[in-house]
C-alpha cells in the first residue's frame, strides 16, 4: 500500500550546515535569511531553477557568482553594478554564493544584510558548487512516499517484496540475506523520486539493520551476518508481489505471462512480478531467477517470446 506523495523542503540554514565542510562555506551576511526554504522542483515556476550561475533572465533560487560573473560585475560602472546586484533580489531568491575565493562586492554584502538574504563564500570553483548543490537538493527535495514490504539488494538490483501480512516476506528476506543478498529496509520503505524516471528506496533511521521474523523476533542483520549484509539505499528496479494460492488455483495460473506488468511508484513505472506462494516452492531461488530474467529483459532478451517463436516455427515446419 503506497502512502501519499509528500513535497519536501529544506531551509537555507540546513543546506549550509550539510555542505559547510564539503564546500568550505563561510556565512558572510544575511544571517536572518537562514529560515528561508527551498521546495521541490514541481513547486517552481518553469522559468525558475534551483541552483546555477548568476542569471537575470531565468534566475536561480541559489545564485552562484563564479570567476566570470565576478569579472563581469567588476567591469561595470558603479551605478550599473548596484543596479545589477539589486536585480538579484527577486522574491524567489533564497541565497547567494560567491565562489572561487572571489572578492565580495561591498554593496552585495550591504544589500544581503538589508534584505535578510544569506550570503555565502567558498574557495571552491563555481562549477563544483553547482554540481554539489544540485545533487544534494535532488536527494533532499525528492518527492517521497512510503510502501509496506521488505526492500532488498538482490544480485545488485533493488527489489521490493510485497504481499499480505504473514505470507512470509520476512522469512523470504532472511533466506535471501543468508544467500549473500543485502537488506535495506523491513516493513516500512521510504521511496524518493530522485530524477524523472528513478526511484530510490531508503530505510527509516529507527528501523535500520533490523528484520522482524515471526517466531524469532527482531533480528539485527548487521550483527548476525556482518557489515556486507545491509545497504543504506538502492534504486528500486523490481517489485515482487507474493500471492497465496491453493493447489487448485495454482494449477489454473497462466504459465506463459507474455505481457510484462508494471506498477506506478511516484509516477514512475516499475516492473512487477507476481510469485504464487505454495507448499514446496523455493521462493528465494524464484526471486533470484526473476531478477536474472529481468536483467535479460533489460538487454532485450525475452525467454518467453523466444519459446513461443520456437513453437510457432516448429508448427510452421510441420513439427
Amino acid at each position: 500500500m503506497i502512502g501519499e506523495a509528500a513535497m519536501r523542503q529544506v531551509s537555507v540554514e540546513k543546506l549550509f550546515a550539510d555542505n559547510k565542510d564539503r564546500l568550505g562555506l563561510t556565512w558572510l551576511a544575511g544571517q536572518q535569511g537562514g529560515n528561508r526554504v527551498l521546495t521541490g522542483d514541481s513547486a517552481l515556476k518553469p522559468t525558475i531553477g534551483q541552483v546555477g550561475h548568476m542569471n537575470f533572465i531565468h534566475p536561480f533560487r541559489i545564485q552562484i557568482l563564479g570567476a566570470a560573473e565576478s569579472t563581469y560585475l567588476r567591469g561595470l560602472p558603479e551605478d550599473e553594478l548596484k543596479r545589477s546586484i539589486e536585480q538579484l533580489f527577486t522574491t524567489e531568491l533564497v541565497a547567494i554564493v560567491v565562489a572561487n575565493g572571489e572578492p565580495v562586492p561591498e554593496f552585495l554584502t550591504e544589500r544581503c544584510n538589508t534584505h535578510h538574504m544569506a550570503l555565502f563564500a567558498s574557495q571552491q570553483p563555481s562549477p563544483h558548487l553547482v554540481d554539489v548543490f544540485r545533487l544534494h537538493l535532488s536527494r533532499v527535495l525528492a518527492e517521497s512516499t512510503t510502501l509496506h514490504g521488505v526492500f532488498l539488494d538482490v544480485l545488485e538490483m533493488g527489489v521490493l517484496i510485497t504481499g499480505a501480512s504473514a505470507i512470509g516476506k520476512s522469512e523470504l528476506a532472511l533466506e535471501l540475506i543468508s544467500r549473500g543478498n543485502g537488506l535495506i529496509a523491513d516493513d516500512i520503505v521510504e521511496l524518493y523520486r530522485i530524477s524523472p524516471d528513478t526511484v530510490e528506496g531508503r530505510c527509516p533511521a529507527v528501523l535500520r539493520d533490523f528484520l522482524e521474523v515471526r517466531g524469532i523476533g527482531i533480528l539485527n542483520i548487521r550483527t548476525i551476518f556482518g557489515e556486507t549484509a545491509v545497504r543504506p539505499h538502492k534504486l528500486l528496479r523490481l517489485l515482487v508481489h507474493l500471492e497465496d494460492h491453493g493447489n487448485e488455483t495454482f494449477t489454473e495460473l497462466d504459465r506463459l505471462q507474455v505481457n510484462a506488468t508494471y506498477q506506478d511508484v511516484l509516477a514512475v513505472p516499475i516492473r512487477k512480478v507476481t510469485i504464487p506462494v505454495a507448499a514446496g516452492r523455493n521462493l528465494a531461488v524464484l526471486v533470484e531467477a526473476a531478477v536474472r530474467n529481468f536483467v535479460l529483459n533489460q538487454r532485450g532478451i525475452d525467454s518467453t517470446k523466444e519459446f513461443i517463436e520456437r513453437q510457432q516455427q516448429l508448427m510452421e515446419n510441420g513439427g
